[in-house]
């Protein structure tokens, strides 16, 4: 029998309603009766045959509920990430004072509570994003549950982007949190945010760190002032690289479907593409959805012959942190800090 601490994570991938509790059911939701759902499962990786990784997927009409933290739980999944802000639509499409309504404290957050509580009930670990109101300061946040239903902690976003369609700015501080690690039951973990994922020096800081897998919770689409931009494939290689240039395991989770929201010149729309995935530590594809259907998706790693091989290839041991002060500037020239 193969040794090792062994880990198995899952993303998710859903459509959203603008109804909190639709959403929150969905993704407690037990599977649904399955005619005949699809079940495919990846061997050996392709680098050096180790770790062994599995795919489970299922493929049904967008309408049906399925594939969710239960589901997830029941094969096998230890930690399970559910999209970006998946309590409803992504609002950001919009500047819009009412919107602040939706966000709420941390600390009581409902879908937290209940969130601890299915973790605890199921043993798994939960990433659990939230629109997060502290005072007069509003964060993109992700609050990890562990097994037993333990707040870890929280994470806030870092990088805020702003752009058609995607405003953050507008709602969202920076975050203030720096970059994490959380210990779980069942790995050292690192959580970042959407547009966080664009930037290799959030990965490389949490494997400095100690994270043992990377989580990329999401909500990404169609461009409305260009629905000729599709930048699928880009978002994913980028994290690809992530997971290769760390040589640690990734899951991204983005949500399906198209949102249409009131903005102040009218309607704004954004299809999500979904293309939710779990990279090996090579950034190699093990497990991936496609950009309709709903999904849910598995992998299993062998952490401690990652960590082996991480080692062996050298490019932490090979690091030369005295030489990257040029990372701590703006414009390649003046130190900011």
């Amino acid at each position: 029998m193969e040794k090792g601490r062994k880990v198995v994570v899952s993303a998710l991938q859903f459509s959203c309603t603008d109804d909190v509790s639709t959403n929150v059911a969905t993704a407690e939701r037990v599977l649904c009766k399955s005619p005949n759902p699809l079940h495919h499962e990846i061997g050996t990786s392709n680098v050096n045959k180790e770790p062994r990784n599995y795919e489970l997927t299922n493929r049904l009409d967008v309408g049906l509920n399925d594939w969710l933290v239960r589901a997830a739980h029941a094969k096998g999944a230890n930690i399970i990430l559910i999209q970006e802000l998946f309590e409803g639509y992504y609002f950001c499409q919009a500047q819009r004072e009412d919107y602040f309504q939706r966000a709420k404290p941390y600390k009581g957050h409902p879908t937290i509570l209940r969130m601890q509580k299915l973790a605890k009930e199921l043993g798994v670990v939960i990433p659990v994003s939230f629109f997060e109101e502290a005072n007069n300061a509003h964060y993109n946040s992700v609050s990890i549950v562990d097994a037993d239903g333990t707040d870890l902690g929280l994470y806030r976003k870092s990088h805020i982007p702003d752009g058609p369609g995607y405003q953050e700015k507008f709602y969202f501080n920076p975050g203030d949190t720096g970059f994490k690690v959380f210990q779980t039951k069942f790995a050292t973990i690192g959580i970042a945010i959407c547009w966080d994922q664009w930037f290799p020096e959030a990965a490389r800081a949490m494997v400095l760190q100690g994270a043992e897998i990377l989580f990329y919770p999401t909500a990404i689409g169609s461009e409305p002032q260009d629905q000729g931009l599709d930048s699928r494939d880009h978002w994913k290689r980028v994290m690809q690289g992530h997971a290769g240039a760390n040589l640690v395991p990734l899951v991204a989770s983005n949500r399906i479907g198209k949102e249409i929201i009131e903005t102040e010149h009218g309607k704004s729309e954004i299809t999500f593409y979904g293309n939710s995935f779990i990279a090996g530590p090579t950034g190699e594809i093990i497990s991936a959805a496609d950009d309709k259907e709903e999904a849910l998706l598995l992998a299993e790693f062998n952490l401690d012959k990652i960590k082996s091989k991480r080692k062996g290839w050298g490019v932490f041991r090979d690091r030369r942190p005295e030489l990257y002060k040029v990372l701590l500037t703006l414009d390649g020239n003046s130190p900011t800090l």
